[in-house]
């Protein structure tokens, strides 16, 4: 039996293995499409390396059963393939996410109630420290050998683009002058000072970031500076980011995934906590595209809170939704959110259109707008932690996505989001001055969606929340579609008097067709707030500015959305190109 049970486990590291390349090589080649400014490639292959883990285990599992003949659970034996994979993984600078694989593999073979630690890694054996202690990530640059501005030019130069800086020296300036008026330590001797920064660029979109820290003795201070690639041969830096909301920002969980090659992740990730003290740490292997480790980690923090919380599991506040059931727990910054059996009218999408566009939000550009999701099968909860009036309306709702065993209560298929506070609950509380901002930046997110292609066909204030940093976020998507998908028109004029009084339109109308002179009716029956969004984005509701931003998508004219304030962007002064 020892003797299987190591080549089982030999044969699952070598998928982990296998995996792991494909996904590096993937994300290794981040650097040449921001060179080469290939910014179609660039979502390519964001969406290739997302489906690359689900393929892999597929792979093995097959393998698995096909070179050992593995029918059913034999679980002395798989106890010892435990066992031994550990033991390959004593020395190995990946366990936690091979650890992850195995426990893919294992789930995806064998039924749930074989999910314990016995038999898969509920519990991680992972040494983060000792790799952590092990194997360095970042460069060091210290400002005493030579000053503040020489350590800002060594560490851009650092990377080793194929392009050169459209002008260093000036970004050089442009950080030290930033980081003199900004940064708490401004007033530090800088012979206190220590730089840290990551040793690969962290590419997303069209940026390049340079992740870093500066230490003065036990304190830490982050910082980031986007790269951006001019198209003219050339990168510049566009702003020195020096605060924790900047930072956080920057890794929303409303942003696409980083591209960063990083064969430590532990230790990748153990830097990232110094600057992101709030971050969970699921969030953190998230945004480095370890989707999976993430889940992992996310349900084991979930069962450590379980243990040490007692509150209900209640419906969460707000409209009910009419394609989704939505719970939470107050002490818990989450919601849990699983598809009904069956949608009440006017909603006609159907269960698999649902499924397909929240992966679809999974695999696009984000924007900072929309919210990430964690998908999860065969969830187990405890059933006396549900409140009556959640049980009663799961049972209603969604009876099929439901067991129920005992003590536990499985849900079948559920996502799993960042709490935010629902934007229309947020309107009946607030201020005037904090209406006028958040339908303001309730505006701004649609047309920063806009421009990712996205739209996010119901506008009401409902489908959208409100962060603690005040950003507006959308995350109701059974209607959403790609903007260049829909149909913007104006209403036609009436051919009679007596069609302005029908209940039905009399002109035709089709599936894709949008009216956004429509919108300022339907989203809010308030005339102070149709008011502040006449004042704040009147174009919104004119069909030929939508028709214009679907024109520029199709051009490939994407406007540039980035994750910090303009006001935060460096001036470039570039030199005026005499005549000939």
């Amino acid at each position: 039996m020892r003797i299987l049970a190591h080549q089982i486990a030999r044969t699952i590291l070598a998928g982990f293995e296998k995996h792991f390349a494909f996904h590096q090589e993937v994300t290794s080649g981040a650097r040449e499409r921001f060179e080469r400014r290939d910014w179609p490639a660039a979502q390519r292959a964001a969406i290739e390396r997302i489906s690359l883990y689900d393929r892999r285990v597929r792979e093995i599992i097959a393998k698995v059963r096909e070179t050992f003949g593995i029918t059913e659970l034999d679980e002395p034996l798989w106890r010892e393939v435990k066992a031994a994979y550990l033991d390959l993984l004593r020395c190995h600078c990946r366990p936690e996410l091979a650890e992850t694989f195995y426990n893919s593999v294992f789930c995806q073979m064998f039924e749930r109630k074989y999910f314990n630690n016995a038999n898969i890694f509920v519990e991680s054996v992972a040494d983060r420290r000792k790799l952590v202690d092990q194997y360095r990530v970042y460069m060091s640059f210290h400002p005493k050998d030579g000053g503040l501005h020489t350590s800002v030019r060594e560490l851009l130069s650092s990377f080793y683009f194929s392009l050169p800086f459209e002008d260093l020296e000036r970004d050089t300036a442009n950080i030290v002058d930033m980081f003199l008026t900004h940064s708490p330590l401004r007033r530090a001797p800088v012979d206190e000072l220590r730089i840290d920064v990551l040793e690969t660029p962290f590419f997303r979109n069209k940026a390049a970031y340079l992740i870093g820290r500066v230490m003065r003795r036990e304190h830490c201070y982050p910082f980031v500076v986007p790269l951006l690639n001019n198209g003219r041969g050339a990168v510049y830096a566009d702003a020195l980011l020096t605060t924790g909301d900047q930072l956080g920002l920057v890794f929303s969980f409303s942003r696409a995934y980083f591209m960063v090659k990083t064969p430590v992740p532990a230790a990748t990730i153990h830097f990232l906590e110094s600057l992101l003290h709030n971050k969970p740490l699921a969030e953190l292997y998230m945004s480095i595209g370890f989707h999976k480790q993430a889940k992992n980690q996310f349900y084991r923090d979930f069962l450590h809170h379980l243990r040490d919380s007692s509150d209900p599991f209640i419906i969460a506040p707000g409209a009910r939704g009419m394609v989704m059931s939505v719970f939470t727990l107050q002490s818990y910054p989450y919601v849990f959110k699983v598809i009904k059996d069956r949608f009440d009218p006017p909603k006609e999408v159907t269960h698999e259109q649902v499924i397909h566009r929240y992966l679809l939000v999974k695999q696009h550009d984000r924007v900072g707008r929309m919210a990430d999701t964690l998908e999860f099968s065969d969830a187990a909860f405890p059933r006396h932690r549900f409140s009556p009036q959640l049980l009663e309306e799961l049972q209603r709702v969604a009876p099929s996505s439901l067991e129920i065993e005992d003590d536990i209560i499985v849900i079948k298929h559920l996502y799993i989001e960042r709490r935010m506070r629902p934007l229309n609950l947020f309107l009946e509380q607030a201020s005037e001055s904090e209406a006028r901002a958040a339908i303001a930046d309730w505006g701004l997110a649609i047309k920063e969606l806009m421009a990712a292609n996205i739209f996010p066909g119901d506008l009401l204030f409902k489908n959208f929340g409100v962060t603690r940093q005040g950003r507006v976020v959308f995350y109701d998507y059974d209607e959403l579609s790609y903007l260049t998908e829909c149909r913007f028109r104006k209403i036609p004029e009436p051919r009679y008097p007596e069609d302005e009084l029908a209940a039905e339109p009399a002109f035709d109308v089709g599936p894709h067709d949008v009216f956004p002179e429509e919108f300022l009716t339907f989203i809010t029956t308030d005339p102070q707030r149709r008011q502040m969004l006449l004042e704040s984005h009147p174009e919104l509701l004119d069909y030929r500015y939508w028709r214009q931003r679907q024109q520029d998508v199709e051009n490939g004219v994407y406007t540039n959305v980035y994750p910090y304030a303009e006001r935060f962007r460096f001036l470039r002064n570039l030199p005026v190109a005499l005549p000939n």
